[in-house]
């Protein structure tokens, strides 16, 4: 069912794009064969590593498909809105009206630019975007304080090593005294990206690097994972928590396992275990991957929570759809009771739909400080 929803769009394309156009029915017929042929991008994913999260081409194969996908995808949107604008003229001479091919080849060119802007603004490094979050009873010593948070990054053929290098690089330059990773490191085993994964290990700041699970880590060995990602000194927080020092001050970062956890055989969230055995009366910061929970996060009391797994809903238009399956949260700083929620739109993306407009990626550098 999953792939011919996905084949919907090559269909809409096919019926009432491409089969209007004068063309010879060879071409015709070698064209909706190319059409449907990218619609099924996700099955040649599966074929590929048995997984439609880790598609194992040629990373410009990856790229072209991701492009040929969006693109259809789009044309599928700008012929419906020619159809709808095409209605009124429909009324007005009470007859049907032939939309010509000039403006369907102009539908397709601009559906073909706007698919290759989405692709690029997908596959970049992203730049530094700098919040400042005032935070209750933060400590004097901790005025100032600032973490990098990290988040889906599907290290995979679309985002490779090269890439990992350049995003690591980075963060390093940020200047900050912690990093933090919500979740998704990886699309593909262990074995598929052990060498796509290596410059992570090159991760430092002065106070460490931390990160919990996304529910991706799940598709592929979780316990080879977990084992793997703490071998390269990054300190996983599963359902567990750290405690922050500056002189006698202390601030506590929690962190929690995915929510789809349970659905794998692995123990799921559980912000009460994180927070065993924490200082009373220190600020709480929550790493949680998805944002739905941040409600029941609010109720405890906690000043700021770090989430992604939305990838700021990749599209404006797209983004409200996404929020709804994530408790309303989608993208930035929302105020939860008297909790701070920064949802990043992510570092990088699924490659399986690696397209955004108008919801940039971002490595969100925080600044904290003390409620005024």
């Amino acid at each position: 069912m999953f792939h011919l929803i996905l084949a919907a769009p090559s269909l809409v394309v096919i019926l009432r794009w491409l089969w209007p156009l004068s063309l010879p029915l060879w071409g015709t017929a070698a064209i909706a064969l190319l059409l449907l042929f990218a619609s099924q991008y996700h099955v040649w994913s599966r074929l590929s590593s048995g997984s439609v999260f880790a598609p194992e081409f040629p990373r410009p194969v990856v790229i072209l498909f991701n492009w040929a996908f969006g693109a259809i995808v789009l044309l599928a949107l700008l012929q419906i809105l020619l159809d709808l604008g095409s209605l009124p003229v429909m009324l007005l001479r009470q007859g049907p009206v032939a939309i010509p091919d000039g403006l369907r080849y102009a539908a397709a060119g601009l559906a073909a630019l706007l698919a290759a802007y989405g692709v690029a603004g997908a596959l970049r490094v992203p730049p530094l975007k700098d919040i400042e979050v005032a935070i209750r009873d933060l400590p004097a010593e901790f005025e100032g304080y600032r973490l990098l948070h990290l988040t889906d990054l599907h290290i995979s053929r679309l985002f490779p090593a090269r890439w990992a290098k350049a995003m690591v690089a980075r963060a390093n330059a940020s200047g900050v005294d912690l990093i933090v990773v919500t979740g998704d490191f990886i699309d593909g085993s262990l074995e598929m990206r052990h060498a796509d994964v290596e410059p992570l290990r090159d991760l430092h700041a002065p106070d460490g690097v931390y990160a919990i699970p996304g529910n991706h880590e799940y598709f592929f060995d979780y316990a080879a994972w977990m084992r793997h990602l703490t071998g390269m000194r990054i300190r996983m927080l599963e359902n567990a928590h750290a405690v922050l020092w500056r002189e006698d001050a202390r601030i506590v970062l929690a962190g929690v396992t995915d929510r789809s956890a349970g659905g794998h055989g692995q123990a799921g969230p559980d912000l009460d275990a994180a927070l065993a055995g924490a200082p009373d009366g220190a600020p709480i910061l929550p790493l949680d991957h998805q944002p739905g929970g941040a409600k029941t996060a609010a109720a405890r009391g906690i000043a700021l929570q770090l989430s992604g797994h939305t990838h700021g809903g990749m599209s404006v238009g797209l983004d409200r759809l996404v929020a709804n399956g994530n408790g309303g949260f989608v993208s930035g700083r929302y105020a939860v009771g008297g909790m701070t929620l920064y949802v990043s739109n992510g570092t990088a993306l699924w490659p399986g739909f690696a397209l955004r407009f108008g919801r940039p990626s971002e490595m969100a550098r925080i600044t904290l400080r003390a409620t005024r």
